[in-house]
């Protein structure tokens, strides 16, 4: 086959020639013992990036995720996300088989528990019910279509756990991507967030780690978790260095992401059957269900892969396409053509 555009996700991507030059000459040194500078310039960078006192490097956003809940919380208390969430959805059951929380699980359109749902279960009398410990957000949201939540629904929960004292931690895979859709810097998101997880190896194409900010109290807190975890590393400049170009040179090349996603939703909606919304793809996610076309997600999945086309199977008849670093315009051009074609012939 000559080409194979792959649509999976943006963790496919693969790092650049300048990554693999700063790790092959990375300094290094124990990072246990906080001497390994290229992971110290990298969480200082981090910080100053998000607007956080400070920062831990770890090898995944899903134990980053967990070492931030096992951080804020005690075990009884409940943490409160919403229903299609990451941390509730695909880490595991960390937040209980790990830190003994329970979740407490909301819905409502952008992925954002409402914030009188919220200050409900923050009030309620710590003597009789569980303590309500931590409020988690997700931006952009993943199961949701890469939505962003807007700043003012951020700022409205920050203000409700204010007045109780709890805090807010932001599963913030994608950061980048939702100050991009939003037209701000990713500091601004964090500052209505007590904690915050992104992603290095997303689509800013590192190819191993994310980080945990938040203040340097936290962090040090964090970094016990982390240790739990068994995600202490030693000599880890040699990975950290490629996370340095990726936070230095790579966030805003995310915006052609965006660019390609916003062709693939177009592209895609000439299948009226479909009945997807372009307007309502914000970043580099497109989600479209496949029962129009009489075919399951895999069905779907397998046909296209054979046209050249990677997807995942996101249910039983739900596809998400991810535009990454690796999928040039031509590449995204080319996938509309393929899938329509094969959206056409399955209708005929």
């Amino acid at each position: 086959m000559d080409r194979m555009v792959d649509l999976r996700s943006d963790t496919v991507t693969k790092p650049t020639p300048k990554m693999r030059s700063a790790m092959m000459s990375a300094e290094v040194g124990d990072d246990c013992y906080g001497e390994d500078a290229t992971v110290n310039e990298l969480e200082r960078l981090a910080a100053e990036k998000v607007g956080k006192e400070a920062a831990v490097y770890v090898p995944t956003g899903t134990m980053g995720n967990t070492a931030a809940i096992l951080s804020h919380t005690h075990p009884g208390d409940n943490i409160i996300v919403d229903i299609e969430c990451h941390i509730y959805y695909y880490e595991r059951g960390n937040m209980a088989s790990l830190g003994g929380v329970m979740p407490v699980v909301m819905a409502s359109d952008d992925g954002c528990p409402e914030p009188d749902k919220v200050e409900e279960y923050l009030q309620r009398d710590v003597t009789r019910f569980p303590r309500t410990g931590l409020v988690c957000l997700e931006n952009t949201h993943n199961r949701r279509g890469g939505r962003t939540i807007p700043l003012e629904r951020m700022k409205t929960i920050r203000e409700v756990t204010a007045k109780y004292g709890r805090p807010v931690h932001l599963d913030g895979a994608r950061i980048f991507n939702a100050a991009h859709a939003l037209g701000v810097e990713a500091r601004e998101i964090a500052s209505y967030v007590d904690s915050v997880m992104f992603c290095l190896s997303k689509g800013l194409s590192a190819p191993v780690g994310s980080m945990i900010a938040g203040s340097a109290e936290f962090i040090q807190k964090a970094r016990i978790a982390r240790k739990r975890l068994g995600g202490a590393m030693r000599q880890a400049g040699v990975l950290a260095a490629a996370g340095i170009v990726a936070l230095t040179e790579m966030t805003d090349r995310l915006v052609e992401d965006h660019q390609n996603a916003k062709i693939l939703a177009e592209g895609l909606a000439q299948i009226e059957a479909l009945e997807l919304n372009p307007e309502k793809v914000e970043t580099n996610i497109v989600i479209f269900d496949t029962k129009p076309l009489r075919l399951t997600a895999a069905e779907f999945g397998e046909k296209a892969i054979k046209r050249g086309v990677k997807v995942s199977l996101y249910g039983p008849t739900t596809v998400r396409l991810v535009t990454n670093k690796d999928v040039s315009r031509e590449d995204t051009l080319y996938a509309v053509d393929v899938l329509v074609d094969l959206m056409k012939e399955t209708l005929s």
